[in-house]
């Protein structure tokens, strides 16, 4: 009995002492130096991202938003906001006609600092960019939502959230402004100015 112990005492401790062994020489062999700069830039890789990594600047098309998905896509919301008439704030605050509203519209709710203090409204663009990412739109913000990364998600949310009280104009198509902006100046150019018609 005492010489089967002492065999597997024995074989163990040989184990340990070859493990410790391989840590060492695999140590002193895999050595390295130590880095003086470290890492380096990784370029974003997400669809919005263009070719050089830096976001793109195209604009959100509200039009092509649908509300009624976006409805399904504000359920999502819900578990911190109301948007009913007079419905009470949550963890969020009420959102019922917020569209047009200051930031920090809702009287009596315990919004950050920074909210009580932007200035602007709660526009097309304001609310657009707030879904992005809530924290980069206002640093120091309460909310904890990461944000929405597809356009369209983010048009379909705000043409849901808009007809919920708010109302405003849904701003243009971005391709039908860009489109509008070449023939305005070419109509320009085609008119004569007023001293050479006179000529």
């Amino acid at each position: 009995m005492d010489d089967r112990f002492n065999t597997a005492a024995g074989w163990a401790l040989f184990a340990g002492i070859v493990a410790l062994g391989g840590t060492i020489l695999s140590g002193e062999y895999f050595k390295h130096e130590k880095v003086e700069k470290g890492g380096f830039a990784v370029a974003d890789a997400s669809p919005e991202a263009g070719a050089g990594g830096a976001a793109a600047a195209k604009p959100t098309d509200f039009s092509a938003g649908d509300p009624v998905k976006g409805a399904e896509i504000f359920k999502k919301c819900a578990s911190c906001h109301t948007i009913t008439p007079g419905g009470a704030a949550g963890v969020g605050p009420n959102l019922y006609g917020v569209m047009g509203k200051k930031h920090g519209h809702m009287a009596g709710f315990a919004y950050s600092p920074g909210m009580m203090a932007m200035a602007g409204v709660w526009d097309w663009e304001a609310m657009d960019k707030w879904l992005t990412s809530p924290k980069k739109y206002l640093e120091g913000t309460k909310m904890s939502f990461a944000g929405l990364s597809n356009p369209e998600d983010r048009a379909s949310v705000i043409r849901y959230i808009n007809e919920q009280g708010s109302n405003l104009p849904v701003p243009a198509a971005p391709a039908a402004e860009a489109a509008a902006a070449p023939a305005a100046g070419a109509d320009n150019a085609a008119a004569p100015a007023p001293d050479a018609a006179k000529k």
